[in-house]
């Protein structure tokens, strides 16, 4: 009776063992820190950026030449903070991160779609777990790579013309030199504003719904 309870003892504390969450540090200070200035930068230039496009003259989300001055302010301030993390990036070494790992890359894309779809809503384990050696699955690395190698430079560059419309060409296309530019840089932002909708959803996604949320304040990840 002895080594029975000893037994079912062992096996309740081998249960609660494997209940305990695993923590592993993955994002330092400066990630952390220049991924939510980065946000408040962006939040910040969608709602001027709809304000200037969309908003009813009589009724703005924000008066028209404060919000021209807010956008131009905060669009600066994405220059310079996007322009700090490329090259801390690269000299940290983070960059790595942002690289799907071979072999098999689209099939686990499509594994980690399917459990985003589906899985997570049946109660499926997440089948790519963190690692500090990999932060993100395949599909994530992708679309990090996409928005901030690809996106971001588009609408910089085109918001910095906007800034200093005298560098923009007279003509380009058999169009007005800034149209083609306009359009590039209203892309460029609808798929940033469609991917902030995405990113914060995804995020919920975690062990608990604020366990995401958590890890980019404290560096810690939680299984």
């Amino acid at each position: 009776m002895t080594d029975e309870r000893r037994q079912n003892a062992d096996r309740r504390h081998g249960e609660r063992r494997e209940e305990e969450p695993t923590r592993i540090y993955i994002l330092p200070l400066w990630v952390r820190m220049w991924h939510w200035t980065n946000a408040l930068l962006i939040i910040t230039l969608c709602l001027t950026g709809i304000s200037l496009h969309f908003a009813e003259s009589t009724l703005p989300l924000v008066e028209f030449s404060l919000a021209v001055r807010i956008h131009n302010v905060a669009g600066v301030c994405l220059v310079f903070l996007y322009a700090f993390f490329v090259v801390a990036n690269a000299l940290t070494g983070n960059w790595w991160q942002f690289v799907p790992k071979p072999p098999g890359i689209l099939r686990r894309c499509w594994v980690q779609t399917r459990f985003y779809m589906w899985g997570v809503f049946k109660g499926e384990h997440e089948p790519f777990p963190v690692t500090k050696e990999e932060n993100f699955n395949a599909l994530q690395a992708l679309t990090y790579w996409f928005m901030i190698y690809l996106v971001m430079p588009v609408i910089v560059l085109t918001g910095l013309i906007f800034l200093y419309p005298q560098v923009a060409p007279g003509e380009l296309f058999g169009m007005d030199g800034l149209l083609p530019i306009a359009v590039l840089h209203y892309i460029s932002a609808t798929i940033v504003f469609t991917f902030l909708i995405a990113h914060v959803y995804l995020c919920t996604f975690g062990k608990k719904v604020s366990t995401t949320f958590r890890t980019m304040i404290t560096g810690w990840h939680e299984h």
